[in-house]
């Protein structure tokens, strides 16, 4: 068994929180409201901890949480579920840019694989994104570009 220690808790004058859902080999699985700022290891706290025959080797327990996230413990690793594609047209749908699968942010204009790599990427490595304007950070996207993509996503 895994043990994981307990990390300092978000400052109480954040007034957001981040909605989750842990499933898998868990004592108490279930959909939790934790503090903006949250790791994954706090959500496997917050859901009892992993049961006794679970690895949390998959996962993270560093990564900050982003709200609407399915935690899956126990699952090996590239086998957690991902969000469904959008079911109306690409042509009028607004991507979350936390929550987009590398698939979907591929039908943004002038996004390709290896962009949309890129993006995923940085969503990743900084825990997500706060604010759309932070796609400019991202390696690839210029002032026109970012003109292009800022009406189609959302934080």
């Amino acid at each position: 068994m895994t043990q994981i220690a307990p990390t300092p808790k978000p400052s109480p004058s954040a007034t957001t929180a981040v909605t989750i859902h842990v499933t898998g080999k868990i004592r108490n699985p279930g959909v939790y409201r934790l503090p903006t700022g949250s790791r994954v290891a706090d959500a496997v706290t917050a859901a009892g901890g992993v049961s006794r025959t679970a690895s949390t080797g998959s996962l993270n327990l560093a990564r900050r949480l982003i709200d609407g996230e399915q935690i899956v413990v126990g699952a090996p690793a590239g086998q957690a579920p991902q969000p469904p594609l959008p079911a109306a047209d690409p042509a009028t749908t607004v991507l979350d840019l936390n929550t987009a699968t590398t698939d979907q942010l591929e039908q943004l204009p002038g996004v390709g694989e290896v962009l949309a790599a890129r993006i995923t990427e940085f969503r990743t490595t900084r825990g997500g994104f706060t604010t759309v304007d932070q796609l400019r950070e991202v390696t690839g996207i210029g002032p026109r570009k970012f003109e292009e993509i800022k009406p189609k996503v959302r934080v």
